[in-house]
């Protein structure tokens, strides 16, 4: 995930264990082991408010699976562009893609050190593919594109991840800005995921939520509704079912339970 504090620690090369961050925070959530105390603690101090958090972090992650086996799939989407990758865990983009279609090629972004040093060292691409993984902040879109054309060819359709990433962004013309320019660098045929949380599903466990989190010194956050999220994909053809909760895009038979995240998938055509 993207945040001021792991942007401060990947400038300076030091990691502040004092301060939790969204990609341990949903590391743990997940069940992950690649966390500290501070974030342990923001975790359980939002889930006394929101205990179905749980259940939206792993909504989430299942929709990703999800999203990367219908483009590596049936639309015949051969590389990924994932920023905000997050603390690996089970059931990776590059895994979902490459076990769909071995010879997948995929670029991590997060400007988490301790993000980075576990994705090198976990995250590893089967032969027939490619993995490759860059240092960049979201707010950065020239670095991204131009880091990640040494392993990606954006002369064929490519799939951008932005997945729990944008809401750490909060002047909604920075994130249009921001997700415009990535747009216009996709060729016809490429895709946009975006999952987002938003206040529809539960809005006063989400607002007492976030208010813990940036009290307890989280990044300010900003969750948006599904109008505003709707305008990150104006001018492309969102794919069917549309945008909807995480949990009820294609669920194929899992829990339909609305969730606190909205998704989105949309195809460039023009």
């Amino acid at each position: 995930m993207t945040d001021a504090s792991s942007l401060s620690a990947a400038t300076s090369g030091v990691l502040d264990t004092n301060v939790p961050h969204s990609a341990r925070l949903w590391n743990y959530l997940l069940g992950g082991k690649d966390n500290f105390a501070a974030d342990r603690e923001a975790a359980e101090q939002v889930l006394a408010l929101m205990p179905e958090l749980v259940q939206s972090a792993r909504f989430n992650r299942e929709f990703l699976g999800r999203a990367v086996r219908h483009l590596a799939g049936e639309a015949g989407v051969r590389q990924f562009l994932d920023i905000g990758t997050g603390l690996p865990t089970a059931n990776n983009t590059h895994e979902v893609a490459q076990a769909t279609a071995s010879d997948s090629r995929i670029v991590y972004v997060d400007n988490d050190p301790m993000v980075l040093v576990h994705a090198r060292a976990l995250l590893t691409s089967h032969p027939e593919g490619a993995t490759d993984y860059i240092e960049a902040d979201l707010r950065d879109p020239e670095l991204i594109l131009a880091e990640a054309r040494r392993t990606l060819d954006f002369t064929r359709p490519v799939a951008v991840m932005l997945l729990g990433v944008l809401n750490f962004i909060t002047d909604d013309a920075e994130v249009a800005r921001i997700v415009r320019r990535l747009v216009e660098e996709l060729p016809v045929g490429g895709y946009l995921v975006i999952s987002h949380p938003t206040r529809e599903v539960n809005p006063e466990a989400v607002d007492r939520a976030i208010q813990m989190w940036q009290a307890g010194g989280g990044a300010a956050m900003s969750v948006r509704t599904p109008q505003e999220i709707a305008r990150f994909v104006d001018g492309l053809d969102i794919v069917a079912p549309g945008l909807v909760t995480c949990s009820q895009w294609r669920p194929d038979g899992n829990d339909t339970t609305p969730a606190s995240e909205y998704a989105v998938v949309a195809r460039k055509t023009a």
